[in-house]
């Protein structure tokens, strides 16, 4: 980081974002720019054992980003990977050229990778062979520190002083050749990652957090891939106004059918069938192609031949024998929806209450969001089902159960005993 990128990190830091006085017009933000100009895309094996040579013999940790082509293609792959390593410089790589990228992530073994909301990138770059041994997330740094906007272009304007370039995040990756200023675009969402992570973590060092913050990034470093979605097809945008099981049916023929065909073509299921036109199906189980036609999402734009692949789902639902319908509401492996918890258990909706109040007061002295102090999730879990002995051991052993770190049980604990020990008592 320069010696001007330090003083306006600290000076920003400090202030919190301060408004200058009314007489002081505020300084203009410079517009980031690649520092060696847009690095060649690689895109052969001969170009990538280069870059993999440079990045194994740079130094510190290396930053890392990816882009994808959501809403235009079927699935989360990669379309490109961004890296900046000192002594290598930045690279961009072409997964669709190069689609196995396992060499590089293997000379990365042991290098902090610093990414940005890296939950999101993960499952890409682990399908193409790339996963962090240890990682830095500055979106994440930048919650525990309290930033009230961490996105990658807020965090570096108000941490750096820069401005990134803004209008491609959601462009269409796939697109080759890609142009120059989408690769422009990507080059400076690694540009400053180092500089970011750095002062995130004098800051969060400031803060005190600093520890909670390493214990957050090896949990993420260390998750196993989350394992497939359980009934994909309830995700339907739409699906509260679907009531009947037989209309529930409607719709997991069409969502999966629409999936197939997706895949198939690899295209954003979105872009073979809406999801209200799915529910409108759904709603009205129409006797035939004509009824069909006649829906919303179903106009003129639907050829004869789509409309007949999406009524033969429709009357393969309308064929099931009732034991086959699927059941309405998806099988709870938690407690209920707490809006039912003060006619189910107005004991536990007491508890809940207390924890929630306790979570958020504190969350609000520590600078940091409820959810990140803990979930909702285990509160919830904790407060519906607690220990048959309430005791400090026994609750933070059940915070544990349920994957809470130990900076979090070391906090939440003793919030939630006293949440459970009065709800036990009124």
């Amino acid at each position: 980081m320069t010696d001007a990128q330090e003083t306006a990190a600290d000076t920003t830091l400090r202030t919190t974002g301060g408004a200058p006085p009314d007489d002081v017009a505020p300084a203009p933000i410079p517009l980031l720019e690649p520092r060696e100009g847009i690095p060649p895309v690689v895109a052969d094996d001969d170009a990538l054992a280069r870059v993999i040579a440079a990045f194994a013999a740079g130094s510190g940790p290396v930053a890392v980003d990816a882009e994808r082509a959501s809403g235009y293609r079927y699935g989360q792959r990669a379309y490109l990977v961004q890296l900046r390593r000192d002594g290598a410089g930045s690279a961009l790589v072409d997964p669709v050229g190069c689609p196995d990228l396992s060499g590089l992530g293997e000379a990365l073994t042991g290098t902090e990778w610093i990414l940005h909301a890296a939950t999101q990138d993960l499952p890409c770059l682990r399908e193409i062979g790339m996963l962090p041994t240890s990682l830095f997330d500055t979106e994440l740094a930048g919650r525990l520190a309290g930033f009230p906007r961490v996105g990658l272009g807020a965090m570096v304007e108000n941490v750096l002083g820069y401005a990134l370039e803004k209008g491609h995040s959601a462009v269409d990756w796939s697109t080759r050749p890609l142009p120059d200023p989408w690769l422009r675009y990507a080059a400076l969402d690694v540009e400053l990652l180092i500089d970011l992570r750095d002062a995130l973590e004098k800051e969060l060092d400031r803060q005190g957090k600093l520890e909670w913050a390493r214990e957050e990034f090896d949990a993420i470093a260390s998750a196993p891939p989350a394992p497939p979605r359980k009934d994909p097809w309830r995700r339907t945008s739409g699906m509260h106004k679907v009531r009947r099981r037989r209309q529930l049916a409607v719709v997991r023929e069409l969502w999966e059918t629409r999936d197939r065909v997706a895949q198939r073509r690899d295209v954003s299921p979105g872009k073979v069938l809406g999801d209200g036109a799915i529910v409108e199906a759904a709603l009205a189980v129409p006797a035939n192609v004509q009824a069909l036609s006649a829906l919303p999402g179903f106009g003129h734009r639907v050829n004869r031949r789509q409309l007949e692949q999406w009524q033969a789902a429709v009357d393969r639902a309308k064929a099931l024998p009732e034991a086959e319908l699927p059941q309405p509401g998806q099988q709870l492996t938690g407690p209920p929806p707490p809006r039912a918890w003060a006619d189910k258990d107005p004991a536990a909706a007491d508890r809940l209450s207390a924890a929630r109040a306790a979570v958020s007061e504190l969350a609000e002295r520590l600078h940091l969001p409820p959810e990140n102090l803990i979930t909702p999730d285990t509160v919830r879990r904790v407060c519906w089902e607690p220990p048959k002995i309430v005791t400090p051991g026994a609750v933070e052993d059940l915070l544990a159960g349920y994957g809470a770190r130990h900076w979090q049980i070391g906090l939440v604990a003793p919030l939630l005993l006293d949440a459970l020990k009065a709800g036990a008592a009124s």
